[in-house]
């Protein structure tokens, strides 16, 4: 007898409706999957057939039936374990082991061999998928009920075990649906702030200053200087600065971690921003996302916090001109024969270098041992464009000892995130009609509007834009700094004050 019960797939950072379709008849034994399955979902006959012995029912090999699953549509990629459930499920009412209604249920879930429910990635996705088709119902493990829940009006079913979620089916068990309360945003620990409080760095008043500015209107910053200067510690410890995130900006957050399992464990909900600082060793793939089906990469890892790149020459060019569109975007568009995926890669850029390979080059303390054409390679890795596209240079020199030895200020990360949290308040509240959440993320239209500065400023922009020294997108950028800077000011337009401190983080003379 034919049976189907509905399940999802993912596919980028979305879910699409699968059909477990089930055929079961008499004749020589046998168990096959169509539907474009991979290696996983193939193994699946094997779980399930222990599953459901373990669960006290007639297995698929207990008689000489004939059993044919196609997952459809065919002609979409079905990966990972989380249709043992669906098909195990298709199986008992096709064999008529059981009798529910499936209609508008999602099911998904790994088997373990004793029937155990283990969970799944993307269970946000999923969720929200079911929300937008219609779906009342989803079931699912029960470590995945509480991330699930954060999406209102569905209900979510936590299962323990194939026998329980059978049981829930026939009415036979209650079992309390997940709510929105009992998924509420967690407060954040405090010690993710104070993980590295900017106060530990001593001096670089300047560069504080710049990753003020970089934080409160979601900026890129280049920092350069000798090697010991303080470059990696202030870009670690920009996290502490930063504000949470909104719940909106947590769901796409967590919606991202989720399906690519790395969703910490014991936590439904990201709420504060992602700080990703690969190793400048990785692949383009890597940095940008794909593969086969391809996953998010470390642009979109860093969606909605921070991507930090230390030792920035060091990586390899392909990897380095990746970032480019993106920057200007906030995604990014993977094309394969049969597909097109795009990623969310809304991220704040933070770049580290030195001025050469010995890390000297014009130091009053120590000569640099590097040859002309060295230093002229060394800076040959990061291209025009590519350099075009950084908001802020800031030089970090070395300490000197009066600095390091003296006391620093209590509470800075503290009092300067108070301060960022004003100013995206200020940004929130201007843009709530534009779709955007900051300065940054102003298009052409929305300077035009937002970015009127007076006649004094735009002489000294002029001077600076016909000399040369500022291309077409440096003077947007320019125009985006300022905002940013007045908002910290909470002053309601760009003084000219503002649009110099801007052109003092951007032209390098």
């Amino acid at each position: 007898m034919p049976s189907k019960v509905y399940s999802a797939a993912i596919v980028g950072l979305d879910a699409k409706l699968v059909e477990v379709e089930m055929d079961v008849s008499h004749g020589l034994r046998s168990f096959s999957i169509v539907g474009l399955p991979d290696k996983a979902v193939e193994e699946s006959k094997d779980r399930i057939e222990a599953a459901i012995k373990s669960s006290k029912l007639l297995s698929p090999h207990d008689r000489s039936f004939r059993i044919l699953v196609n997952l459809a549509p065919a002609d979409l990629k079905k990966e990972g374990s989380l249709y043992d459930l669906p098909i195990a499920l298709a199986f008992l009412l096709s064999s008529n082991q059981t009798n529910f209604n499936p209609e508008n249920k999602i099911f998904l879930g790994e088997l373990s061999l004793d029937g155990k429910l283990r969970p799944a990635k993307g269970a946000l996705s999923f969720a929200l998928l079911a929300k937008n088709i219609g779906f009342k119902e989803i079931i699912l493990p029960k470590q995945n009920a509480k991330e699930a829940a954060l999406v209102k009006d569905i209900k979510i079913i936590g299962a323990e075990s194939l026998s329980e979620t059978i049981a829930y089916l026939e009415n036979r068990k209650q079992i309390e649906p997940f709510s929105q309360k009992d998924s509420s945003a967690e407060t954040i620990d405090e010690n993710w702030y104070n993980s590295i409080d900017i106060s530990w760095i001593k001096g670089q008043e300047y560069a504080k200053r710049a990753l003020e500015i970089s934080a409160a209107g979601g900026h890129n910053l280049f920092f350069f200087g000798p090697p010991g200067g303080g470059k990696s510690l202030l870009a670690k410890s920009l996290p502490s600065i930063l504000p949470p995130l909104t719940f909106a900006e947590s769901l796409e957050v967590t919606k991202i971690y989720s399906v690519a399992g790395l969703l910490p464990e014991n936590q439904n909900l990201i709420n504060y921003r992602p700080f990703r600082s690969p190793h400048h060793t990785l692949s383009e793939v890597a940095l940008i996302g794909g593969g086969n089906p391809p996953k998010p990469g470390e642009m979109t890892l860093a969606h909605r916090g921070v991507l930090f790149l230390d030792e920035f020459p060091e990586f390899h060019r392909d990897a380095l001109e990746s970032l480019r569109q993106p920057i200007e975007d906030g995604k990014i568009t993977i094309s394969r024969a049969k597909n097109t995926f795009t990623f969310p890669s809304r991220f704040m850029l933070i770049a580290a270098s030195n001025p050469c390979l010995c890390g000297y080059l014009n130091s009053p303390e120590r000569p640099c041992t590097c040859t002309n054409s060295q230093v002229s390679m060394y800076k040959r890795k990061l291209s025009g464009p590519l350099m075009d596209r950084i908001d802020i240079f800031i030089e970090v020199p070395a300490v000197k000892y009066e600095k390091l030895a003296g006391q620093g200020l209590e509470n800075q990360s503290k009092n300067l995130r108070e301060n960022i949290t004003k100013a995206r308040e200020i940004q929130k509240e201007r843009f709530k009609n534009d779709k955007i959440l900051v300065n940054s993320e102003m298009n052409i239209p929305e300077i035009k509007k937002y970015c009127q500065h007076d006649f004094k400023s735009q002489n000294l922009l002029k001077k600076y834009v016909d000399s040369g020294k500022l291309s077409a997108r440096g003077y947007h950028r320019i125009l985006r700094v300022a905002k940013t800077i007045s908002d910290l000011a909470e002053a309601e337009n760009i003084q000219h004050e503002h649009i110099a401190e801007a052109l003092m983080y951007r032209i390098r003379d």
